[in-house]
């Protein structure tokens, strides 16, 4: 059935089905003939007629709405087909191919190419003879670490250099030795830099010692918050060389590739050990049509393009299509590479293959950071899109607004409200809701009639904008709840509910739910949203309990309220500080008379005096106890340890 605004649908679909069932590769043209995409398939047939058939993603829709016709090329078999669709897509760089773009977003420390070098952090690589160290990951290591060897070595700080007649303020505070005013020659001055590149190669231990010295001998003079400093600077160098090293891993060059996607959004991310060491870390973003298992080939023929760079090894997940990567690196490059897919889900895994899994999972995970930055940057768009049509909303959920309950026995019920903006969290405009009607009672219904009722009634009354879609963490009881206080309110707000148990999504008064296919993008939108309700709601219902389960010993003193309970413990942090205090130090520090003081500081003395009289009876009493050595004495002491524990939980219980 046609399900696309594109006129060419039934002619696309139609060659679809003629196509023959052998190996081959596929053309997709948009109506100025040009190529859009270029596939491979064993079954061209079956391949093809895949497009026209079940639930279709964005990404399919794109393709099949931007297509005007379709044409193949048959082979022999598949392995020539993966040849074939290798030349056509450098060939054409079709647009829905993998048009490699390097996502690198992690800085480096540039050390420039001059007679007095300089050194600072910069995102931009330059071919200008300057040596580059990184990248990593933690920038604000990296920040800490580069102020630390500006406080240690003498080296210039100005952007340009010049001559001048007179330094700096830095030459005068020991930080530089001048160059510009030639305080110092030109070996000397390199002599620091050299120590500086060694220590960043992390094979300088004498640069390492002085440092260490250097920090050593500031806490020796009382200078706390230098060497406090240094001590940052030396955490900062451990964690980056952390970064730059995989230890354990041997000397052997080898690449791991793993990539992740959302929709038509592929990253990959490369991590390259070459001599035992991680030198780089590559992300790469594209945008792909390809299936799951086509998309590692699809990138390591644009990824390799040189045979230098090709490592002895390159490991990927059991989950990636390998089976032509080595042959063709080999009949390509005359590299000699093998390609080892590391099975995650291994039952009995050997050293090696976890540490081989290990470097993968950490692939994966830079990988899914950046797809996760891509939605952020550019919103969610064709989950929006999917989300409209799915649910027949009259615009784009641009804003989306969900709800959950949180309690615990039906205490402290708290409602979270979050909000999504173009399908990434808006925290800035999060609420939450002490709800009043169902404190003690279980009542997710009642729950979420009030909450509802107090959030929306008061964007009408304030004229303020209300949401394009409504979600529900909950069935069609709870979105049938909802949908009857928008209606008393003469609201018309879109509401869908996602239960948790098959993730339905759920309209009102609806006799069936509606499933979604597990890669749908609006799936995953709901899922995100539903997820940060409940993160949203849980955390501040546990902020609650603690707050109730917490009793300050200040707040049973006379005078003292909540504000000057705060007061207190932030001044004298005990019971027994304050009962030795003096009565002019409790007015000053509560700004009260002195009558107030005194009664404060008398009731403060009576009950540190009563707890001290009654821990000493205890501890009495225990000695006692302890002293008896029969049997009997020793049950009777174990029975009221078991009745004291059983009381204190009754207590914990009743709070």
């Amino acid at each position: 059935m046609n399900n696309s605004n594109n006129p060419a649908y039934e002619s696309l679909h139609k060659t679809a089905l003629q196509a023959p069932s052998s190996s081959g590769v596929y053309l997709w043209r948009n109506s100025v003939e040009k190529i859009i995409y270029v596939g491979k398939a064993k079954n061209l047939k079956n391949r093809l007629s895949s497009y026209f058939s079940g639930e279709k993603q964005i990404k399919t829709q794109l393709l099949i709405e931007n297509a005007a016709s379709i044409e193949y090329i048959t082979t022999n078999n598949e392995y020539e087909a993966f040849l074939l669709e290798n030349n056509l897509i450098k060939q054409h760089s079709p647009k829905y191919n993998i048009q490699l773009k390097d996502g690198k977003s992690y800085p480096v420390l540039k050390v420039t190419k001059e007679d007095f070098p300089r050194f600072y952090k910069t995102r931009l690589v330059k071919k200008d003879g300057s040596v580059y160290f990184g990248p990593f990951p933690d920038a604000d290591a990296l920040d800490t670490f580069i102020d630390t060897l500006y406080r240690i070595f003498p080296v210039r700080h100005c952007r340009t250099f010049k001559k001048r007649d007179a330094p700096c303020m830095y030459y005068h505070i020991g930080r530089c030795k001048a160059p510009c005013c030639d305080k110092i020659d030109k070996q000397t001055y390199n002599e620091f830099i050299g120590e500086i590149e060694s220590l960043l190669n992390g094979k300088d231990e004498e640069t390492l010692a002085k440092i260490t010295a250097e920090m050593k001998k500031a806490a020796s003079e009382l200078n706390f918050e230098k060497a406090a400093r240094i001590r940052d600077g030396l955490k900062a160098l451990t964690v980056m060389q952390n970064q730059n090293i995989v230890e354990d891993f041997g000397s052997e060059d080898r690449d791991y590739i793993a990539h992740y996607r959302e929709g038509e959004l592929v990253s990959f991310t490369v991590l390259r050990i070459r001599g035992g060491k991680l030198n780089a870390r590559d992300n790469f973003r594209t945008v792909s049509l390809a299936e799951d298992n086509e998309l590692l080939e699809e990138f390591a023929v644009s990824y390799y393009t040189e045979k230098a760079e090709i490592p002895p090894k390159i490991f990927l997940s059991a989950q990636d299509n390998s089976q032509f990567l080595g042959r063709w690196l080999a009949e390509s490059f005359d590299a000699s590479t093998l390609v080892v897919p590391i099975k995650r889900d291994n039952a009995a895994p050997s050293a090696e293959e976890r540490r081989h899994s290990a470097a993968l999972e950490m692939c994966l995970h830079n990988a899914k950071e950046d797809i996760t930055r891509r939605l952020r940057e550019r919103g969610d768009v064709p989950a929006l899109e999917e989300l409209k049509e799915l649910l027949s909303l009259p615009r784009l959920p641009v804003r989306i607004e969900g709800f959950d309950i949180a309690h615990i026995g039906g205490k402290f019920p708290v409602a979270s409200l979050i909000s999504f903006y173009n399908g990434n969290p808006d925290k800035k405009n999060y609420r939450e809701f002490r709800l009043k009607t169902t404190n003690g009672v279980i009542d997710d219904f009642a729950s979420m009639r009030e909450a509802t009722s107090r959030r929306y009634s008061r964007l009408m009354n304030e004229g303020k904008e209300l949401p394009d879609l409504l979600l529900i963490d909950g069935g069609i009881g709870q979105v049938n709840a909802v949908d009857g206080v928008l209606r008393a309110l003469g609201l018309s707000i879109p509401i869908a509910g996602l239960a948790k148990r098959d993730e339905e999504i759920w309209r009102p008064h609806a006799s069936k739910p509606i499933c979604l296919p597990k890669r749908s993008d609006a799936l995953r939108l709901l899922q995100r949203v539903r997820d940060e309700t409940h993160r949203f709601a849980t955390s501040r219902n546990q902020e609650l309990r603690t707050k109730e389960n917490t009793v300050s010993v200040f707040s049973s003193l006379p005078h003292v309220g909540e504000k000057r309970e705060k007061i207190l413990m932030k001044t004298f942090m005990t019971l027994e500080n304050l009962a030795a205090a003096q009565e002019s130090e409790v007015a000053q520090a509560l700004h009260v008379r002195a009558g107030e003081a005194s009664d404060i500081l008398v009731a403060a003395k009576n009950l540190a005096q009563k707890r001290a009289e009654a821990k000493e009876s205890k501890n009495l009493v225990f000695e006692s106890e302890l002293g008896e050595k029969s049997s009997e004495a020793t049950e009777s002491y174990a029975s009221r340890l078991a009745a004291l524990a059983l009381e204190s939980e009754l207590k914990v219980a009743e709070k």
